[in-house]
């Protein structure tokens, strides 16, 4: 008497879509205790760690985020394609 999911009935758990959580997830993470990088050594250039590691935490979270978007659109890419596909 069990039947196979609804795929209509809410959003479906997949490996890309815990990627594109864990890209979101990690630049929030990785901020979120500023005791863990509220210090002045080691300097980069002369600028002080606290800052450069938030810069590149500007940079990372921008990569993070266009790989979040890219899997997102083949993700959905994907799944209009299995709907059109089950419909015919």
């Amino acid at each position: 008497m069990s039947q196979a999911p609804d795929s209509s009935r809410g959003p479906v758990v997949t490996p890309a879509r815990v990627v594109i959580g864990v890209c979101l997830l990690a630049p929030f993470v990785a901020l979120l205790r500023v005791d863990s990088y509220a210090r002045t050594d080691p300097a980069f250039i002369g600028i002080p760690f606290f800052y450069w590691y938030q810069m590149l935490w500007v940079l990372i979270s921008t990569a993070l985020t266009v790989i979040a978007y890219k899997l997102w659109q083949r993700d959905q890419r994907a799944r209009a394609a299995a709907k059109g596909g089950a419909e015919r």
